[in-house]
């Protein structure tokens, strides 16, 4: 990629057409030996805030093997405080777990020409290999790559996913689908609904699987690996490897959140604060570049059921009295979607367009 000076008049959509036409993301840049961050990948000052000085408060730890009773106040007092959670003794076996990492590292660490077939921001795509999908005009890119897996209703064409990590990628979902059907119980139940609430709505019941790969980075106070956002989904599930890099915003400001060997992390997402009334909460989170690595991290997004989406999403009627009125309105999730994409960088939150 050509890099245009400060005093250059830049031309972004001719940067990004060039990056896209390499079809080998941002691990390309590096394996050619980039020593100074393309502008495409530079973020504006304000963006770049706070990245030094993260405060390290301890994010609640759950342990899932604890009496039903006190997990289930545990993630009810979390989810509504935090927001995000870490998850021990969750049953996914950590041979499972380190395997699914393996295989993600493995897939990212192929020749660019193994994975340039699979390059593509067409999210219709059930799998694709991209690294700055629907950018809008003038937004930043940033420093990382993705392979993702999309399973409608549980379900996927196994052959559509790549060699290098398919026996990996499956079994990981597996276990992911067994867990989030203890996370739709125990998550119903800490709303003071019947346990099989969540699972009947059918909210959770798709699944994206995203293999994010953050290289090494020339210039890691210029730009982010993954900038300033809260989740889309219902309930998402990270695995992260022993770099580090995710922040979370609590309390109005940033905070640490440092992998721990065998532990998931739970957040929770836009939609589930809707439905909810905002009796759980969803986060602006990031994950900052750094001058070592990779950085590997696998995150499971939980999204409706293919019938699930074609039905209004809203307050969930039992949560809602006169003294408790519904905060949001109800909305398609298709809708949800296109908003979420056509929103850009300066608006890291829907929630506050669906708000009545």
């Amino acid at each position: 990629m050509v890099v245009s000076s400060e005093s250059d008049a830049y031309d972004w959509a001719k940067a990004v057409k060039e990056f896209d036409e390499a079809k080998s993301g941002v691990k390309g840049l590096v394996d050619a030996g980039v020593t100074e961050l393309p502008r495409l990948f530079v973020h504006p000052a304000e963006h770049l805030l706070d990245l030094s000085n993260p405060t390290d408060p301890d994010l609640p730890t759950i342990d899932f093997a604890g009496p039903r009773r006190e997990v289930v106040e545990a993630v009810r007092r979390a989810s509504q405080e935090w927001g995000f959670f870490r998850m021990v003794n969750h049953g996914v076996p950590r041979q499972t777990m380190d395997a699914m990492l393996d295989a993600a590292r493995r897939f990212h660490e192929q020749p660019a020409e193994e994975k340039a077939p699979l390059y593509s921001d067409d999210s219709r795509r059930r799998v694709r290999f991209s690294s700055n999908s629907a950018l809008r005009e003038k937004d930043a890119a940033s420093w990382r790559d993705i392979l993702t897996c999309v399973f409608n209703d549980d379900e996927i064409d196994t052959e559509l996913i790549p060699e290098a990590c398919r026996a990996e990628v499956l079994e990981y979902v597996e276990r992911m689908i067994e867990l989030r059907e203890t996370m739709a119980e125990v998550m119903s139940e800490a709303l003071g609904l019947p346990s099989n609430y969540l699972s009947e709505m059918e909210c959770m019941k798709s699944e994206a699987m995203a293999c994010l790969y953050y290289p090494v980075c020339p210039e890691p106070r210029k730009t982010l690996g993954t900038p300033k956002h809260s989740d889309t989904t219902f309930l998402t599930l990270l695995m992260q490897d022993d770099i580090g890099g995710l922040q979370i915003l609590h309390g109005g400001q940033w905070v640490n959140v440092p992998p721990v060997p065998g532990a998931l992390i739970a957040n929770i997402g836009d939609l589930m604060q809707i439905i909810s009334n905002d009796k759980f909460i969803s986060v602006e989170h990031r994950v900052v570049a750094q001058p070592v690595g990779p950085r590997i991290s696998v995150a499971c997004f939980f999204t409706p059921s293919m019938s699930a989406v074609a039905k209004p999403f809203g307050p969930i009627k039992e949560l809602l009295s006169d003294e408790n009125p519904a905060i949001y309105k109800k909305f398609m999730f298709r809708d949800y979607c296109q908003y979420y994409k056509m929103k850009g960088q300066d608006v890291p939150s829907t929630l506050p367009h669906y708000k009545i």
